[in-house]
């Protein structure tokens, strides 16, 4: 049999941020499922803590309250394939810092990369 590739995500789109930060970021203002989530710590000696928003609303970094809450180890990477989807009902918003607390708005010292795959 040869080989051959086949589309498996219709309309998939990839997002990328290479240095992510405490500001908002809308990925998707509508409903978002998303198949794949890379997170590049690397160049940050410290943890960094990636927050995703269910919302197509105005996020206040430190005051809103995220969703969910990702953390990526000291110079290190996280990497989740999700083959069913994880879905964000009314929109995608993300924002990273330094700290799992709510409160705090600072953004990692240096590039914190984001890379998802959603439709």
């Amino acid at each position: 049999m040869a080989a051959s590739n086949t589309a498996i995500l219709a309309s998939a789109a990839l997002f990328i941020d290479p240095a992510n930060g405490a500001t908002a970021t809308v990925v998707k203002a509508s409903s978002a499922v998303i198949y794949q989530i890379s997170l590049d710590n690397t160049a940050n000696g410290a943890a960094t803590f990636m927050r995703l928003y269910n919302t197509a609303a105005t996020v206040t970094v430190g005051t809103t309250v995220p969703d969910s809450l990702i953390m990526v180890p000291a110079s290190g990477t996280v990497s989740f394939t999700m083959p069913t989807g994880w879905t964000f009902g009314t929109g995608l918003v993300l924002s990273s810092g330094t700290s799992a607390t709510l409160a705090t708005t600072t953004a990692p010292s240096s590039s914190f990369i984001v890379r998802i795959v959603y439709v």
